[in-house]
């Protein structure tokens, strides 16, 4: 299973909410997907971080950093390619990262 495939099923099955995947391939040199997603709670976050980490892991895919944990309203991870942000409702309201980079 690809990196993508993988973490977008671990948020499904771990209840994310409004899970979004954006394609930045022709647009940055940053990553080629963005996936945003927006968690119940600080505890939440963390756990979703966790899960995708571990099944990334199963598949020898690795996680090359993860920030945010501590304070755990925006949890961001660079799985390479791919930067994943989990936060809560009220950081991803605020910081509105899909007007930033959707077409």
């Amino acid at each position: 299973m690809e990196k993508l495939e993988i973490i977008k099923k671990v948020l499904e099955d771990r209840k994310a909410e409004d899970i979004k995947i954006i394609d930045l391939k022709d647009r940055s040199s940053v990553a080629d997907y963005f996936v945003i997603a927006t968690a119940s709670s600080v505890n939440h976050n963390r756990a979703l971080a966790d899960h995708i980490e571990e099944n990334l892991a199963k598949e020898n895919y690795k996680v090359l950093n993860v920030e945010g944990l501590r304070e755990g309203n925006w949890v961001l991870m660079d799985i390479s390619e791919i930067i994943v942000h989990i936060f809560t409702k009220k950081d991803r309201d605020y910081y509105d990262l899909e007007d930033l980079w959707e077409e």
